[in-house]
């Protein structure tokens, strides 16, 4: 499991990780605001975020991060009154740790967010098209279809809100990290294009102005 961090108490800090990967766990580290928005969101499993960090507050980056992952998102912070506990859980979070805590505490809530994301099927089917998250391998009638980092990202997005309509500002949002550079409206239009292509399908509907839809079957 890859597991993002944010937390500027090095102490703090120091025993999670170790706590973590002690338990097979793969943890990158961010100290700061800044830093965390220089993190690609979507690699990671399971992020943890303290809401006080030195250049930044931890309701606005989750507000960054919730744009541009699905992962499950924990506030871990020393903040305990009612009115944060209650924003962070109108915001979105999966959950809301105070310090100080127990380390088997947070461990039993991080296994009981991942068991319950694990138990949903990683597999998406929409017509003949098949999609597996985890894996992030992408099938056509049963055969493996090769897409690009860049061209999986895009439709795993598609693929992800399935039915509804994604902006051309939220696709762009999150595949900025990936593609190392930047990406335009022309660029992506390409991108959609070549993979329509490669799935044979038309089941990528331009929704005029606005972006793109992957119709459900």
């Amino acid at each position: 499991m890859n597991i993002l961090l944010i937390e500027d108490n090095r102490i703090i800090s120091k025993g999670i990780v170790y706590a973590l990967e002690q338990n097979g766990c793969s943890v990158t580290l961010c100290e700061s605001f800044s830093s965390a928005l220089c993190t690609a969101p979507f690699d990671f499993d399971l992020i943890i975020i303290d809401i006080t960090l030195p250049d930044g507050n931890g309701f606005e980056l989750f507000d960054e991060i919730h744009r541009l992952s699905d992962s499950p998102i924990i506030f871990l912070t020393a903040i305990d009154d009612e009115d944060s506990v209650v924003k962070a859980f109108d915001l979105g979070a999966d959950d809301y740790i105070t310090k100080p805590f127990s380390m088997r505490e947070l461990l039993a809530r991080i296994r009981r967010l991942t068991s319950k994301n694990s138990a949903k099927s990683s597999l998406v089917t929409t017509g003949d098209i098949s999609v597996d998250l985890e894996s992030r391998e992408v099938y056509k009638n049963g055969a493996r279809v090769e897409l690009t980092a860049l061209e999986y990202k895009i439709f795993s997005i598609l693929v992800r809100n399935c039915g509804k309509t994604v902006t051309r500002e939220i696709i762009l949002e999150k595949i900025w990290d990936i593609a190392g550079n930047y990406v335009n409206d022309n660029t992506l239009t390409v991108y959609i294009k070549r993979i329509r292509q490669k799935l044979g399908t038309d089941k990528i509907k331009t929704v005029k102005g606005v972006g793109y839809r992957l119709e459900e079957e």
